[in-house]
């Protein structure tokens, strides 16, 4: 499902207006899309107390359209608008001329009215800042969400639908204003926002209802932004041909373990398998064999010598048999032992052309961290699987810069190194080289426990080694770890799931993803559709 920034919405409006389509057009499809939302919470309208809180700008004409519509069909409608609304306003006079209810801005000074409304109402929408937000909230607009806020608090408050994005939320990164509204619902126009998709813009948002206003299908095909969902997905999983053979679905060489960490290279080496990679051979030392055969008989091995970790006779005995191989992911549980920086550099540096991507997760991150110049002496096309910690590092930032534009992060290192990026954490963010990008709908606790990262990057290897291009093995694996965990919810709520068992549901999260049902034959969580009405949360995605 595409995504668009404040940015690209307003052109998409402007390239609609060009093909024939009137603001006036969208404006009244917006508005009476709310009101039919509105409807559908209430069930029965007539005498119903509802409450608009209307802006001065077009998030206000769309909710004042909404409120013309909901009089029409015998609510109870009163608009407040902190801010007023420009003279001779052509959607506020035929709200006037049915009667309803306006209190404008200087006609509530001590906000009692908005205070004796807002414990009558048994709906608010709010209409009050949409994606043009250009001010800051202070002000009568300050007072009336801390009032609203207040409201929200009681045992049993309104149900708030929020037009576009809850008010105080930032449409492209998903910031949050202390006084952001809590939605219940957001009827978020045209196309969904990122901001409706990264933290903490998605604790607000509610459940997501994604509505057509009437811009062409034909000018939204090149936006790079996608909200990744089932139908997306399946169309570029790996195929699965009958008469395949184990050569047919790729070799992964894994580089990964060392005596401290010999379960991140198990855990990749397994996430590889399950993801339906035909071969996965284990660069490691013998201590790191001895510990892994007994677990994961189906890995071969190229053993690097009696080593702690990663050195430079390792990496020797890595280049070697590389040319063998179809994808490399390196870093897992490699430790930052001496030597092992220099010899990653080394190993990436030396990735011939049939390797068909580099995966670097890990350690492997945290010695390209500490290498001047890495990008441009990567061999091969690489997939970068950062934590926010460890791209911060890279990119020589701070975690909270990182988390509080993630989107825009993401993809500006991506087209700085080159590489597809793929930055874990709740709705992890996959970006290419070439402007695409891809937002994981998924936040979920259980994902929030060390190992969950080693399977995401095994997932990745697996899907490039079936012959998926970077981006798109990116973007498939972070789905199908997020709806293994969904899956996984079932059974352990909100937590006590191990990275091991992530690893083993990814087989029937990836049928779900294919057949649209669960291996038992029951109806899939309502998130599967293409995620229209799917609610915020919490959590970290991936490790």
């Amino acid at each position: 499902m595409k995504l668009v920034t404040s940015v690209q919405m307003r052109a998409l409006e402007q390239r609609a207006v060009e093909t024939g389509v009137t603001l006036d057009t969208l404006m009244e499809n917006a508005g009476l899309a709310v009101a039919q939302e509105a409807w559908l919470a209430l069930g029965v309208l007539e005498g119903r107390r509802i409450l608009v809180l209307t802006g001065a700008g077009n998030n206000g004409g769309d909710a004042l359209v909404a409120a013309r519509h909901l009089a029409d069909w015998d609510a109870e409608v009163t608009v407040y608008a902190p801010m007023g609304r420009a003279g001779a306003d052509p959607r506020l006079a035929p709200v006037l001329e049915r009667g309803v209810s306006y209190i404008g801005k200087d006609q509530d000074d001590d906000r009692g009215q908005l205070t004796a409304l807002l414990h009558d109402t048994e709906l608010i929408i709010d209409g009050l800042l949409g994606i043009g937000r250009n001010r800051g909230i202070e002000g009568a607009l300050a007072e009336t969400l801390s009032r609203l806020r207040a409201r929200q608090e009681d045992a049993r408050p309104p149900q708030v639908i929020a037009i576009d994005l809850p008010t105080g939320i930032d449409a492209d990164s998903g910031h949050a204003d202390p006084l952001a509204v809590r939605a219940d619902m957001t009827v978020t126009l045209g196309l969904a926002k990122p901001g409706l998709y990264a933290l903490p813009g998605s604790k607000y948002t509610g459940r997501i209802e994604v509505v057509d206003i009437g811009i062409p299908r034909a000018i939204q095909q090149d936006l790079p932004l996608e909200l990744l969902a089932t139908p997306w997905v399946r169309e570029r999983l790996p195929a699965r041909p009958i008469d395949a053979n184990k050569g047919t679905f790729g070799k992964v060489l894994l580089v990964a373990g060392s005596r401290q960490y010999v379960g991140a290279a198990r855990l990749s080496a397994e996430a590889c398998y399950r993801a339906g990679a035909g071969l996965v051979a284990v660069a490691c030392g013998t201590a790191v064999q001895a510990a892994l055969a007994p677990a994961l008989p189906e890995a071969t091995y190229v053993l690097l010598g009696d080593t702690n970790a990663l050195n430079d006779e390792g990496a020797d005995r890595v280049i070697d048999v590389l040319p063998s191989c179809d994808v490399l992911l390196i870093g897992p549980g490699l430790s930052q032992e001496p030597g092992v920086r220099e010899a990653v550099t080394r190993v990436l540096a030396s990735a011939p052309e049939n390797i068909r991507a580099c995966v670097v997760d890990a350690d492997a991150l945290n010695a390209l961290a500490a290498a001047d110049g890495w990008a441009a002496r990567m061999g091969r096309p690489g997939v970068l699987t950062p934590h926010p910690g460890e791209i911060a590092r890279l990119l020589g930032t701070s975690v909270e810069a990182v988390q509080a534009d993630r989107l825009n992060v993401a993809m500006h290192a991506s087209v700085k190194w080159g590489q597809v990026v793929v930055l874990k954490g709740a709705h992890t963010v996959v970006a290419a080289p070439d402007g695409r990008a891809a937002i994981s709908p998924h936040a979920n606790p259980l994902l929030a426990i060390g190992g969950t990262g080693d399977v995401l990057a095994g997932a990745i290897a697996g899907f490039v080694a079936q012959g998926a291009e970077p981006f798109e093995a990116a973007a498939c694996a972070v789905y199908a770890n997020g709806v293994a965990a969904d899956e996984m919810s079932d059974e352990f709520g909100d937590r006590g799931m191990l990275a091991s068992e992530l690893a083993r549901a990814l087989p029937s999260a990836i049928r779900i993803i294919r057949e649209g049902k669960r291996a038992s034959g029951a109806t899939p969580f309502a998130g599967l559709s293409g995620l229209v009405g799917m609610a915020g949360g919490g959590g970290i995605d991936a490790g």
